[in-house]
């Protein structure tokens, strides 16, 4: 049964679409086709838009504010060679105790704003053993460990069908076009399968071993609600982990938040500038 136009749900219809109808008005005007959500220690490639106009989460109707150490809270919108370009420096996650309709609230007004192609970026942790910290990853697919799925309870036609396909959740096309704009900046991109556990406390070994076997090259707490609801809505998604640590039992090391953003910070430059050409030469989506 669809929702209503005064359905109640948070994060649903009646809740994006005035949130959309704010931010129009704030941006004067201005349609992003292109949204990024930024992970830890990633968000500082929003400050390079030309143009740019930031608005704090903390004064958006309805927008959940991250608490996490490395996201700023901040929406910027402005331009990359011409192409109008939405930015949310910063996410909430299922274990800050947020539910997930208020968890994806934000990549859902991100579409509903026009942005037909949305890449997600995260800090992960690599599973795979040909990874190292530092290395770049396309995410192929994913495996919802979470527990929860984002479109749980009543469907709401205007977002999308009831029982959405998955198959291409992470568009072959966008990854083949990332690994072309990779190979033209001399960098060697992998793809990967992405698997989200609900967090806060990193995975002991034993998770990690049962990951690995069932297919698992990274692990994080973030993304795949995100991709759902926004595949859920018809937006083309690229997905693109930053591995910043090896993952328990296979790093030497205990795992530290803080490492986690000492490797985002070191790499910085190369994702900015995979970015970019990504941005810059990506074919327009097709609205639906």
């Amino acid at each position: 049964m669809s929702a209503s136009t005064t359905d109640p749900t948070p994060g649903g219809f009646a809740a994006v679409e005035p949130t959309v109808r704010h931010l129009r008005e704030r941006l004067g005007g201005r349609t992003p086709s292109v949204g990024l959500i930024l992970g830890s220690g990633l968000g500082d490639y929003a400050e390079t838009l030309a143009e740019a106009i930031a608005i704090d989460y903390a004064s958006i109707p309805d927008f959940p504010i991250s608490r996490v150490i490395g996201h700023a809270g901040r929406l910027r919108c402005g331009i990359i060679a011409g192409r109008g370009v939405a930015a949310l420096q910063g996410r909430v996650h299922y274990y800050e105790g947020w539910p997930l309709a208020q968890v994806v609230f934000p990549a859902r007004v991100l579409v509903a704003l026009g942005c037909r192609t949305l890449i997600i970026t995260n800090a992960a942790g690599g599973i795979n053993q040909a990874y190292r910290p530092g290395d770049l990853v396309l995410i192929r697919d994913h495996l919802n460990l979470s527990g929860q799925n984002p479109l749980r309870g009543d469907n709401d036609e205007r977002f999308g069908p009831r029982f959405p396909d998955m198959s291409e959740a992470y568009a072959p096309e966008l990854r083949e076009h990332a690994l072309r704009c990779g190979a033209e900046l001399g960098l060697t991109l992998h793809e990967g399968v992405y698997a989200m556990m609900s967090g806060p406390s990193y995975e002991t070994p034993a998770e990690i071993r049962m990951l690995a076997t069932v297919g698992a090259d990274l692990c994080g707490m973030s993304t795949v609600p995100e991709v759902i609801a926004a595949h859920h809505m018809g937006a083309q998604c690229l997905g693109i982990s930053c591995v910043t640590n090896l993952a328990a039992g296979i790093s030497p090391t205990k795992l530290r938040h803080a490492e986690v953003t000492e490797v985002a910070t070191r790499i910085r430059r190369t994702f900015a500038d995979l970015l970019t050409r990504i941005i810059t030469t990506v074919p327009e989506a097709p609205a639906t």
